[in-house]
């Protein structure tokens, strides 16, 4: 597990950075993805979340879902195309999960990747992640999780 100024980011999920979302491919092709903790830190706690249903195609950078926090209200854009297999039905009832717990319970979606090779190529991971986030949250004027 890495940390970038007190925010956990796990090494071993795909990011996009720009859009502050994780990626982990699962074991049956599909992926989950979720907000960084990074991501929550700068919402603050969140209290709604709106996903796009099972069945729904959604495009590379494009909302899966929209979360709202008492100072932030927008999309949680995937990182790569392709079409929802679910959504998380815990954090539905109890959005919070997502700052409790970002990379375990608090997913956000579950996809069908369109084209994960084509897709996961500009994602980052490992130490280039770390390095990427503390480039971010320099720009950002960011003191920390």
């Amino acid at each position: 597990m890495g940390t970038v100024r007190g925010c956990e980011i796990p090494e071993d999920l795909l990011y996009n950075v720009d859009n502050n979302v994780w990626l982990r491919k699962e074991d049956d092709g599909s992926v989950t993805i979720g907000m960084t903790s990074y991501a929550c830190a700068l919402a603050g706690q969140i209290v709604s979340y709106t996903p796009k249903g099972a069945g729904k195609d959604i495009k590379k950078d494009k909302s899966a879902a929209t979360v709202e926090s008492g100072k932030w209200v927008g999309p949680l854009k995937s990182p790569v195309s392709g079409t929802v297999l679910s959504s998380n039905e815990d954090v539905a009832k109890d959005p919070g999960l997502i700052n409790k717990d970002p990379y375990g319970s608090g997913w956000i979606a579950k996809l069908t990747p369109a084209d994960f090779a084509g897709d996961s190529s500009e994602l980052k991971t490992g130490a280039d992640v770390l390095v990427a986030f503390e480039e971010k949250m320099t720009t950002d004027g960011f003191g920390g999780c």
